[in-house]
């Protein structure tokens, strides 16, 4: 089974009236992993959402191994989505199921299989991500980075040509996240035929596992390419992205708070 190319062709993508990302041309290539790179509120998950299916473009295609997602009679387009795994931030479990029970639920909802043959795909899968003696607990009962491994397995269980994870390091310490990584890294090698693409602004989970890297500011793709190339990029934001230099945004701090606000709060914090 060959890999998939994610294409982005004049890509124009929003929420009712409001365009929140214009004039997309991207390839994100098969087989390896695309870090979509920006800051907060640039159109990270936005895009993510349009890639998965979720919303429908204002204009431009999304095509997935070559065929236009949104052009596909309603059972193609079903049958394409089948071909995607997601790892939601923060991890989306069902609090009423057990960790394995919520990795099998694609099968379970889909496929009829008899419960034991279930659960040996499930442990399977736990397996690969480290938690099989966790199979049994419920998701309150893991912590935040057990609860995202978890998620990457329920995404990984119909083994998906396209795997999509949205900040899967977001609110881990160093190490945890230094983890997921290289769980990622692991995906990657041993399904040759899936692409992978994480949103993300970790800069230090960047540098572990892009082999491509989209970057989005103010609305539009300002750079797409390997990671090395981003690196002696000379656009001034990537370099402040990059270098992690906070800009000039002091304005704010030279305001005076209303003395008539200040005297209150003097009288009620010595009350």
């Amino acid at each position: 089974m060959q890999a998939w190319n994610i294409e982005l062709r004049d890509l124009n993508v929003g929420y009712g009236n409001h365009v929140v990302l214009h004039d997309i041309n991207a390839v994100l290539p098969a087989g390896k992993i695309t870090v979509i790179l920006g800051g907060s509120g640039c159109g990270k998950s936005t895009l993510l959402r349009h890639i998965i299916g979720l919303s429908r473009p204002f204009s431009g295609q999304i095509l997935l191994g070559g065929q236009d997602l949104f052009a596909l009679p309603s059972d193609e387009f079903r049958r394409v989505r089948r071909n995607m795994g997601v790892l939601f931030q923060d991890g989306a479990l069902l609090g009423a199921l057990t960790v394995v029970q919520n990795v099998t639920l694609p099968l379970s909802e889909h496929l009829r299989l008899p419960s034991n043959l279930l659960r040996e795909a499930g442990l399977r899968i736990l397996r690969m991500v480290g938690l099989e003696a966790f199979a049994d607990f419920y998701p309150n009962q893991l912590s935040g980075g057990m609860r995202k491994r978890a998620g990457l397995a329920r995404a990984l269980i119909a083994e998906p040509r396209i795997l999509l994870c949205d900040e899967p390091t977001s609110g881990l310490d160093p190490i945890t996240a230094a983890r997921m990584d290289t769980l990622l890294l692991s995906m990657r090698r041993q399904y040759t035929n899936m692409t992978i693409v994480v949103v993300s602004h970790d800069l230090a989970s960047l540098r572990a596992i892009a082999g491509h890297v989209l970057v989005l500011d103010d609305g539009t793709l300002i750079f797409s390419g390997p990671p090395e190339e981003l690196e002696t990029n000379a656009n001034p934001y990537l370099r402040q992205f990059l270098e992690r230099e906070a800009g000039n945004n002091e304005a704010g701090f030279e305001q005076s708070a209303n003395p008539a606000v200040t005297k209150a709060l003097e009288q009620w914090l010595s009350s």
